[in-house]
């Protein structure tokens, strides 16, 4: 079994074991008047790509560092030092912000695994201006956005992103 499809096997399995607690809560309630809470679409998970997107235009890293939750981790991809906290986010998007990037989805997946939570998963490009030199690049990158709702706002508790090896 390759670990393509191990994880796929783990997901379906967290899947049916969610929808099984989701029914099984759901005739524990029943006759409440509590709503089911309703799982977010793929289309809304990936669009809040844009919105980070939209802070990062900003040139602010405050601005940034509000879409993770506090308790978020970081790896970027223009430094080698993990990120665990607002003021590591923060320093990390003080220095990127310089060369005012700006990403480009290339290839994207999302995972909707309840109404809570999200992973949206793929590759990307960053537009960036050297802040010294002016020079163009282009980076190419995988990344890992894995996203909780919390307090009814979709926060970044993960995000992995590594330049492409080859290239």
């Amino acid at each position: 079994m390759t670990r393509k499809t191990r994880i796929r096997a783990a997901l379906v399995t967290a899947s049916v074991l969610v929808a099984t607690g989701t029914v099984a809560v759901g005739v524990s309630v029943a006759g409440s008047e509590a709503a089911p809470k309703k799982k977010a679409g793929k289309a809304e998970i990936a669009a809040l790509f844009d919105g980070w997107n939209k802070a990062l235009a900003t040139g602010d890293a405050e601005t940034v560092a509000d879409l993770y939750a506090d308790d978020a981790v970081l790896l970027p991809t223009v430094s080698n030092k993990v990120r665990t906290d607002r003021a590591g986010i923060v320093d990390y998007f003080e220095h990127f912000l310089q060369n005012k990037p700006v990403g480009t989805k290339v290839q994207t997946h999302v995972n909707v695994l309840d109404s809570n939570s999200a992973i949206d998963t793929g590759v990307y490009e960053f537009a960036l201006t050297d802040h010294e030199t002016g020079e163009k690049r282009v980076v190419e990158a995988r990344y890992t956005y894995e996203y909780e709702k919390r307090d009814g706002e979709w926060k970044i508790v993960n995000h992995h992103s590594s330049a492409m090896p080859e290239g």
